[in-house]
């Protein structure tokens, strides 16, 4: 079969010029649901193709897969264990999992439910008597930073300091040597270092006292799997403090924005608070926090949709392509709440399904539902808003909304 796709609609895609609205690009690139691109890596669009994929035992997220690593992963040091294979990955995701949700802690998320709350209606109450706010930087950002600073055990007035950093990081996942300055992959690559070396110096400090943060029962933990090293830990809340904040900014940004587009929505779910369940969801569907999985790679030759991929090919997955797979959802371009069998790809699948998932989807559901019970008539100032600069992790840079009289 012939799969080699002139690489034009995915450069359209990573450019930043469509960023506020990839869908109809996505909608080309699953035309050729398996494409090789010029430099020999694939690119993988479809639902059904992107879901196979993500469960064969044959793909590996580690990097020294990888034919020709890129600069950035040759200088990261211990990999998460969301880039590592079996047995290294379920190892650590276990221990990692003994102290952030079930089986071993099933009550994380659930106990958690009434400081959620507290800290929203707080970000909520700064709004009295302000015409406009950005929710980003007033509501989305500083409410899921706080959550993971608190299960981490980050002091929150360090926050400044790593909110940089991640940024760069951020900002160097796309990085492309063709057109990029070089500058980018050098900060992204700096800012990895700062971040585990400040995560390092917190860990040093739990060492023989145990306390009620993540860093802490990591650190002091002796669990049946044994214990993870120091590198291994600072990894596991590396990936945690970027993760944890960085994809949950996105899905309360991406979702007030789709309600504001969709005002009936808006309106029920100020009327049917239990809607923001199958709400949030279709956000993830429909407006998803991560769009892309950079990179996979193959132990061997594999066959995708009649496609050979061959041993340490670079595979990147289009997830927001695949929730947007009219051979999957019906009329996938609709934001519908009410939608059945929304098996979407915004958590990815497979061993690597997002391991905070079900924090971010309560964190989402919350903030959701308390924000358009208090916004006065709220109303877009520009629509699109300003986006990241990221096709990865995508969302708005600022979302300002007017409130009160018109």
């Amino acid at each position: 079969m012939t799969t080699t796709q002139t690489p034009d609609t995915l450069r359209r895609i990573l450019d930043y010029s469509s960023r506020a609205d990839p869908y109809p690009l996505y909608a080309e690139l699953r035309e050729t649901p398996v494409a090789r691109q010029e430099d020999g890596s694939f690119v993988i669009s479809t639902y059904r193709e992107i879901s196979d994929i993500l469960h064969n035992p044959h793909l590996s997220s580690d990097t020294r897969n990888l034919s020709c690593p890129t600069e950035e992963m040759q200088a990261e040091g211990t990999p998460a264990f969301i880039n590592l294979d079996p047995p290294e990955h379920d190892r650590l995701r276990r221990l990692a999992m003994r102290h952030f949700g079930p089986p071993h802690t099933p009550g994380l998320v659930t106990g958690m439910e009434g400081a959620l709350t507290t800290a929203v209606g707080h970000l909520i109450d700064d709004f009295a008597g302000k015409e406009r706010i950005d929710v980003v930087d007033d509501f989305a950002y500083p409410f899921p930073v706080a959550v993971i600073c608190h299960l981490l055990g980050v002091p929150r007035e360090d926050e400044p300091r790593f909110h940089r950093w991640v940024d760069d990081l951020i900002n160097s996942i796309d990085y492309n040597p063709k057109t990029d300055p070089k500058e980018k992959l050098d900060k992204g690559v700096q800012a990895r270092k700062d971040l585990r070396q400040y995560l390092g110096g917190l860990l040093e400090q739990r060492h023989g006292h145990p306390g009620d943060d993540l860093l802490s029962r990591l650190a002091n933990d002796d669990g049946p799997d044994g214990r993870m090293t120091d590198e291994e830990i600072v990894a596991t809340a590396n990936l945690l403090l970027i993760a944890g904040h960085e994809t949950t900014v996105n899905l309360i940004t991406n979702g007030m924005l789709t309600l504001l587009r969709h005002p009936h929505v808006l309106q029920r779910l100020c009327e049917e608070p239990d809607l923001v369940v199958p709400l949030v969801e279709e956000l993830l569907r429909y407006e998803p926090p991560v769009h892309i999985i950079p990179w996979r790679a193959a132990y061997s030759d594999i066959t995708v949709a009649g496609t050979t991929i061959p041993k340490g090919a670079q595979i990147m997955l289009m997830l927001a392509s695949g929730s947007r797979d009219p051979n999957r959802f019906h009329d996938p371009d609709r934001f519908d709440p009410d939608r059945r069998d929304n098996q979407h790809l915004g958590f990815g699948s497979g061993i690597h399904l997002c391991f905070g998932g079900p924090l971010a989807r309560r964190e989402a559901q919350i903030a959701l539902g308390q924000l358009v019970r208090h916004l006065d008539r709220p109303r877009l100032v520009a629509d699109p808003p300003p986006y990241r600069r990221s096709p990865v992790l995508r969302g708005p840079i600022h979302l300002y909304v007017e409130q009160g009289a018109a």
